[in-house]
C-alpha cells in the first residue's frame, strides 16, 4: 500500500485544520458488498451521460495562496504592494511570476494565468465554499455546513459515480479541502477518499483465485434467483457485479500503485505533492472524472518571504513536472489542472512582514484541458487590489469546467425541497479559454 504524508502546514489563522471543514466521511468500498453500493450509486443516476473523456484535476492551495509572490508579482508597484520574493521570466513573452517558481515559469507556454479572479468573502470556509461550489455561504465559517454541491460531486453525478467500464469512482479526494463534497445532491455523489478505509477495503487480503472462487459462487446464487424471478429484477445486476470485481482486481485498483509506474517518471515527480499529482494522472487515465488534492500552509500573515521560501520549492517541482508530463503523454487535450486557494491576501506588506486576508483579487493557474494555454487572462489594478479588467467570478470558472467536462451548462437537479435548481446561474465560461 502506498501512503501519503500529509503536509498541510499547520492549522489557519481561525484555528481550524483543513479537515475540520470536512467533517462528512468517506464512501467505504469493501469487498462484495461494493455491488450493493453500485446499485444504488446507479439508481439516482442522471439521464445524461458524458460527451467527453476529460478530467480535471484540483490542486487546493490552502490557506489564501498570496496572488503577489505567485502569479502576479508587479514589480512595477511600490516597494510594499510588490512580490517581496522577487520575480523571474517566463517561456511567455514579456510575463512574469514569482521568483520562487522558476520550473513553473519554464513551462508557463503550456499554462495560462487568470489575474482578474475575485469575489467577496474572506474567511476561509466562506471562500472556500464559493470557489468551490460557485455560490457564497456565509454561515459557513460559524459551523454551518455547507448548502451546493461541489464541482466534483456535479461531476459524478452527471456522469454516474462509477466508470461503466473500469468501475474506477468518478470522484476522488486525495485529501481534504473543504465544501467539497455533495451537499443536498446526497451521499451516493460524496468523493471516495483512498487514503482512508475506501483504500484499506481495497487491499482484500485473499488472493486472486479465492476472490474468483467468491465470483463464481455468487454467480450460482444469482442463476437460482433469476430462476425464481418472474419480474426481471434480476436484470442488469451483471454489470454491477463486473464493476465491482473490476475495481478490486482489474486496471482501476493498479491505478492507485505507483509502483505500476516506470520509476524514472515517479523520479521526476518527486516525494510528496508530486507523488500526489502522479496518481491524480494514473486516476484520470483510468476514467476518474475529478481529483482533488490539497497542499496547506498558505495562511501567511507574518514573514511571508520566509513562509513561502518553505511552501514553494515543492509546488514548484511537481506542477512542473505535471505539466510537462501530461503534454509529452498527449494528455494535455484530456486532463485539465487547476490551481486556486479560497482568497488572495492583502495587497500591502502588513507590519509583520505578511499578508492577511483579500478576496477582492486572487489569481488562477491552469493547465491542458484543451483550453488556450501560453497566456495571461485578465489584469489586476496597479497595486495589485482587484481587477482592473472585467472580474472572472467562481461561477465563470465553474463554467469553464463544465466545458472541459462536457457538461451543459444549463444543467439543473432536484434539491432537498424538490425543486429543479440549476448549478450554474450566472457564470459564463472564460472566453479566452476557450
Amino acid at each position: 500500500m502506498l501512503t501519503f504524508i500529509s503536509d498541510v502546514g499547520g492549522k489557519t489563522c481561525d484555528g481550524m485544520s483543513r479537515r475540520d471543514f470536512v467533517r462528512i466521511g468517506s464512501l467505504g468500498l469493501g469487498g462484495l458488498t461494493l455491488p450493493t453500493l453500485l446499485r444504488a450509486r446507479a439508481a439516482a443516476e442522471s439521464a445524461g451521460s458524458p460527451t467527453r473523456n476529460t478530467s480535471v484535476v484540483w490542486l487546493w492551495l490552502g490557506g489564501g495562496p498570496t496572488h503577489v509572490e505567485t502569479f502576479d508579482p508587479k514589480m512595477d508597484a511600490p516597494a510594499e504592494f510588490r512580490s517581496t520574493v522577487g520575480a523571474v521570466d517566463t517561456a511567455i513573452p514579456g510575463v512574469q511570476i514569482g521568483a520562487l517558481l522558476p520550473k513553473m515559469a519554464a513551462v508557463a507556454d503550456k499554462m495560462a494565468f487568470v489575474r482578474s479572479f475575485a469575489h467577496n468573502n474572506s474567511g476561509h470556509g466562506g471562500g472556500t465554499h464559493w470557489v468551490m461550489t460557485g455560490y457564497d455561504n456565509r454561515v459557513v465559517d460559524n459551523g454551518g455546513l455547507p448548502t451546493r454541491p461541489s464541482m466534483g460531486s456535479i461531476t459524478s453525478r452527471f456522469r454516474g459515480a462509477n466508470h461503466p467500464a473500469t468501475g474506477i469512482p468518478t470522484y476522488i479526494r486525495l485529501n481534504g479541502i473543504g465544501a467539497d463534497g455533495a451537499a443536498w445532491l446526497g451521499k451516493s455523489f460524496e468523493p471516495f477518499e483512498p487514503s482512508g478505509q475506501g483504500r484499506n477495503n481495497m487491499n482484500l487480503g485473499i488472493s486472486p483465485e479465492r476472490l474468483a472462487d467468491r465470483r463464481a459462487l455468487l454467480a450460482g446464487f444469482d442463476r437460482a434467483c433469476r430462476e425464481a424471478d418472474a419480474n426481471g429484477v434480476m436484470d442488469g445486476m451483471d454489470s454491477f457485479e463486473s464493476q465491482a470485481f473490476s475495481l478490486l482486481l482489474g486496471s482501476a485498483k493498479d491505478a492507485f500503485d505507483l509502483k505500476k509506474e516506470d520509476a524514472k517518471t515517479v523520479d521526476k515527480y518527486g516525494k510528496g505533492l508530486g507523488e500526489q499529482l502522479l496518481l491524480a494522472r494514473r486516476l484520470c487515465e483510468a476514467g476518474t472524472g475529478f481529483v482533488t488534492i490539497q497542499y496547506g500552509g498558505w495562511d501567511m500573515h507574518g514573514n511571508i518571504a520566509n513562509a513561502l521560501r518553505q511552501r514553494c520549492p515543492q509546488l514548484d517541482h511537481a506542477v512542473a513536472a505535471f505539466v510537462q508530463d501530461i503534454n509529452d503523454r498527449g494528455l494535455d487535450k484530456n486532463i485539465l489542472l487547476v490551481i486556486s486557494g479560497e482568497f488572495g491576501r492583502t495587497p500591502r506588506v502588513n507590519r509583520n512582514a505578511g499578508r492577511d486576508h483579500w478576496s477582492n483579487l486572487s489569481t488562477l493557474a491552469l493547465a491542458g484541458g484543451g483550453l488556450k494555454m501560453g497566456q495571461v487572462v485578465g489584469e489586476s489594478n496597479s497595486k495589485v487590489e482587484r481587477p482592473k479588467s472585467t472580474p472572472i467570478t467562481p461561477q465563470d470558472l465553474m463554467a469553464t469546467v463544465f466545458h472541459v467536462l462536457g457538461i451543459d451548462q444549463k444543467l439543473h437537479y432536484y434539491n432537498q425541497a424538490g425543486r429543479p435548481t440549476p448549478l450554474i446561474e450566472e457564470g459564463k465560461p472564460v472566453a479566452e479559454l476557450v
